[in-house]
């Protein structure tokens, strides 16, 4: 297990934002490479090696936005327009979240620009 009580492997995304950004921090202030890399797996409790990755990615691509904090959102929808997302989604290559996601921020909008009617 990790210090954080998260099993070993991947960076979740916050904490690969958190890394990437770090190293990035640490390559404008002018460390060099190999020291950035000592500097972040020291803090993150990483190996030289893995760092060593942050700090190249952080080199050639620069800052990365953390993901948004998500949560489950129960609703209940027709079955038919289940189907269409799911077609959509499978069609797009992306999750159904993603799709659902994308629709409700392309259609918020809309509804503050027009005034209910009484």
């Amino acid at each position: 297990m990790s210090r954080e009580g998260q099993p070993h492997g991947r960076a979740g995304g916050a904490e690969y934002a958190a890394r990437i950004n770090a190293a990035v921090a640490l390559l404008a202030a002018g460390s060099p490479v190999v020291d950035a890399a000592r500097a972040l797996a020291g803090r993150f409790g990483l190996s030289e090696r893995q760092a060593r990755r942050y700090v190249e990615r952080a080199a050639a691509g620069g800052p990365v936005e953390a993901p948004q904090t998500t949560t489950v959102f129960t609703v209940k929808l027709p079955v038919p327009l289940v189907g269409r997302v799911r077609e959509h989604a499978a069609a797009s290559g992306r999750t159904i979240s993603a799709v659902v996601a994308q629709a409700l921020e392309e259609f918020l909008p809309r509804g503050q620009r027009e005034r209910p009617r009484r």
